[in-house]
């Protein structure tokens, strides 16, 4: 039988991803020693209480019912938690719970836009920002992130005619994959340009506590008029490692949080009620560990950087998230190219720019996911390979 398939799924690719996998699965069989700094997830454990309030909550047979909503104590946990962390005063009408990031992100578009509505999305930008509002036939129009402008978009350089038919723009700071901060003036400004325009902003906020340089990530919310234009996603993922639980939250502006909530309501029964619990634990629980593991983070990054220049790399401290931003060294113009041969010569894995737009091109991806030693190590298999010319 010849399957045809929908416009929309032939449109996403698995592209280099597939090409990097065959390529590590070769180089093990091979047994030859791998340094995988392609994928985001923490290789840092839960708090111990975390875990313990999953374990306890899952010996309740009454907890694998459909949950249907959040719980309760979760939503007052959040509360707590933003209040606490961000000095945000929420009503809970303006938080949600959603099953991570990536998920809402892939949704959000549908309760805000219709088919041909635009989109504005960074280039370069996490790929999520431009496939969920494509996958509700919205027409993107990417704004340019250039190192020039530390990576902040130009309002100015966008048509007038753009902005006004534009209903919603995602940003995202401390960036993936640019790993940059923006200043306050920033937020001042994208508020402006949204009350302007009418145009609802969703901030991405997955690194807000993985910020470096002794400085504190903070809310796109605590700026004046943000809750009047926008909402903000908040990810329990990376400040928590509860990355497989899939708990993140909406909050902002309560129309919008009831009209996405009740769009959920067609396709989601609710997580899983121990996972819940978990996440009532995280919120409510100590912030020592996290700012520990902020640290850490912090360590790795100065041991790869550090390193890459060392040996002949120009590669620049990130200013946050669990990533370094790396332009490619002398003597290469092709991400994806480098990021095979690196593969091959070094065993150190990478992932092109251009898997986060047209503008990632002349970049890599590395994840600070290895311990300092290990980061060490793969910064000795570079040069051993010859690729990096002084």
């Amino acid at each position: 039988m010849n399957h045809q398939f929908s416009d929309k799924a032939n449109q996403i690719q698995t592209g280099i991803f597939a090409l990097l996998d065959a390529k590590k699965n070769e180089l093990l069989s091979q047994g030859r020693k791998i340094y995988n700094l392609s994928v985001g997830t923490p290789d840092f454990r839960p708090a111990q209480h975390i875990m313990d309030a999953v374990c306890k909550a899952a010996a309740d047979p009454e907890n694998y019912k459909y949950a249907l909503v959040e719980l309760p104590e979760l939503l007052q946990a959040a509360q707590r938690f933003f209040r606490r962390r961000f000095d945000l005063d929420l009503a809970l009408d303006e938080i949600m719970a959603l099953y991570g990031s990536q998920e809402g992100m892939t949704h959000i578009a549908w309760a805000l836009c219709n088919p041909g509505d635009i989109v504005l999305t960074p280039n370069p930008g996490y790929p999520i920002f431009s496939i969920g509002p494509q996958l509700c036939d919205a027409q993107l129009w990417e704004y340019p992130l250039y190192p020039e402008r530390g990576f902040l978009p130009d309002f100015d350089a966008i048509p007038e005619d753009v902005a006004r038919r534009a209903k919603l723009m995602v940003v995202s700071y401390p960036g993936n994959p640019v790993c940059k901060l923006a200043p306050e003036s920033f937020y001042r400004e994208l508020i402006d340009f949204a009350k302007r325009n009418e145009i609802v902003i969703l901030h991405d906020n997955a690194y807000a506590d993985l910020v470096f340089g002794g400085r504190t990530g903070g809310s796109f919310l605590s700026y004046e008029g943000a809750k009047e234009v926008g909402i903000e996603f908040y990810s329990l993922s990376k400040t928590f490692n509860y990355t497989g639980a899939r708990v993140s939250f909406a909050i902002g502006n309560a129309e919008i949080i009831r009209k996405f909530k009740a769009l959920r309501t067609q396709f989601d029964y609710g997580t899983f009620l121990p996972v819940q619990y978990g996440a009532i634990a995280a919120l409510d629980g100590p912030f020592d560990g996290v700012l520990q593991q902020c640290r850490d983070y912090e360590e790795r990054n100065r041991a790869l950087c550090d390193g890459l220049r060392e040996i002949g790399w120009d590669v620049p401290d990130s200013e946050g998230t669990m990533f370094v931003w790396a332009p490619l060294p002398k003597g290469y113009s092709n991400s994806e190219q480098f990021c095979l041969e690196l593969m091959e010569r070094s065993g150190v894995i990478a992932v092109p720019g251009t898997s986060f737009g047209s503008l990632g091109e002349g970049y890599i991806r590395l994840a600070l996911v290895l311990p300092p030693e290990q980061l060490r190590e793969a910064v000795e298999s570079i040069r051993r390979s010859g690729m990096i010319q002084p």
